[in-house]
């Protein structure tokens, strides 16, 4: 029987101290140890920490991790509708494919594209095996974000769409942030998309931080290789750009 958690409503005492001045240029290098700023990383985890204290207020019957997961009421409507959601999916997908073909991987841009190529692929990987050995219930399988190792049929924890949005953009910030600050609106899609997978019902609030965390931890790993394992793995001609063979 579907129960709803009986935690109070609280918010704790926290603090997170977020320095989004520190971090050393990236310049984009053909061989060598290119590495990204630390800087950047720290502006992405602190503000997918923000947004788990920022939930926090909003909850009325909250439980699971930190005591925030709560159901919010269905909307699909509008910019919330599912379509949109699947639309940047396979949008993120197509862009990172298309961007790592054509401009290669001897291109800045194109090696950013190709570290994204990386970052998505892990972290997919990484996010279906936590979803098969947590199997935790989504808030419209079972409105109590207390349950948690009910089978592989449940695939709440973590969130595979925003963990691939995260993958998808964090690259591009970590490598450009410091050039065009402009960047950091990227952070967008992810946030967007952790907004419309808690109005759809399909996830809890830890569920979408999760996996903004696990794509952006995915997503920084891949800009401190100066080859893309993807790179290394395919036939060189793939990577060279198909921009150069016109």
């Amino acid at each position: 029987m579907n129960k709803r958690s009986t935690a109070p409503s609280r918010i704790r005492s926290a603090s997170v101290a977020c320095d989004w001045s520190k971090g050393r240029r990236w310049m984009f290098q053909d061989s060598g140890g290119s590495r990204a700023p630390a800087g950047g990383m720290r502006g992405l985890s602190c503000l997918w920490w923000t947004l788990l204290l920022a939930a926090a207020p909003m909850a009325h019957a909250s439980g699971g991790l930190f005591g925030i997961d709560h159901e919010l009421p269905l909307d699909q409507n509008g910019i919330w509708a599912r379509n949109y959601q699947t639309g940047i999916e396979y949008g993120a997908i197509a862009v990172e494919v298309a961007g790592s073909l054509w401009f290669g991987n001897d291109n800045e841009l194109g090696h950013t594209f190709w570290q994204t190529i990386d970052a998505s692929t892990l972290s997919g990987l990484a996010a279906t095996v936590l979803k098969d050995t947590i199997g935790r219930p989504r808030p419209y399988q079972d409105n109590d974000p207390n349950a948690w190792f009910k089978g592989s049929s449940y695939q709440s924890f973590p969130s595979g769409e925003v963990t691939l949005q995260a993958a998808f953009v964090t690259p591009f910030i970590v490598n450009y942030y410091k050039r065009y600050p402009w960047i950091w609106a990227l952070e967008a899609l992810p946030v967007y998309d952790a907004i419309a997978r808690l109005k759809s019902q399909a996830h809890w609030q830890t569920d979408v931080i999760a996996g903004g965390l696990l794509g952006t931890g995915f997503g920084y790993w891949a800009t401190t290789r100066s080859t893309p394992l993807s790179v290394q793995i395919l036939p060189r001609g793939v990577s060279i750009g198909f921009n150069k063979r016109f």
